[in-house]
């Protein structure tokens, strides 16, 4: 498999949606599946594409997933603050899984945040659950920041983000 990361095109936008919606329906992410709000954020690439960076995987033009890249201080952002860049809505196609895809689209964040003037590091939040995402970052460096742990729905208890950081 010859993986590309690229920018996503607006065309793909749609197809890109699907595939993050999948994946985390697929894997059980959402608390109210398919009722789940968030559904539709994961669904809207074309508004975060005006915010964000999109970036996509693909093989001979075949969609295997793609990623937000947030740059430092970008509108989309969660948990950065000055100085960092933020990874959101990491996705892989089921079929496409286990064949690098994940790890080059985070390898192709670092780079951008590398490469952004004043950026000092990267930090992204995962759920629990996410095990074969932790594992890439770990391997890329990431390191666990408890401390910045958060819960994007405070209402209910049981949505704890965690957080890693990769500095440079």
């Amino acid at each position: 498999m010859d993986i590309v990361i690229r920018r996503a095109a607006s065309g793909e936008y749609d197809a890109l949606g699907e595939i993050t919606a999948q994946a985390y329906l697929q894997d059980g992410l959402l608390d109210f599946g398919e009722s789940d709000e968030y559904l539709g954020e994961l669904r809207a690439v074309a508004k975060r594409a005006a915010a964000a960076d999109i970036l996509v995987a693909v093989d001979d033009d075949h969609l295997l997933g793609g990623v937000t890249f947030v740059p430092s201080g970008g509108p989309m952002a969660d948990i950065a603050q000055p100085g960092e860049a933020e990874i959101r809505m990491l996705a892989v196609a089921r079929e496409a899984r286990g064949k690098g895809a994940g790890e080059a689209l985070v390898r192709a964040c670092v780079d951008r945040a590398r490469a952004t003037a004043g950026c000092t590091a990267v930090v992204l939040s995962t759920q629990r659950t996410m095990h074969a995402a932790h594992r890439i970052y770990e391997r890329l460096g990431f390191t666990r920041t408890p401390e910045r742990d958060w819960n994007p729905i405070p209402e209910l208890d049981d949505i704890t983000l965690l957080t890693y950081e990769l500095t440079f």
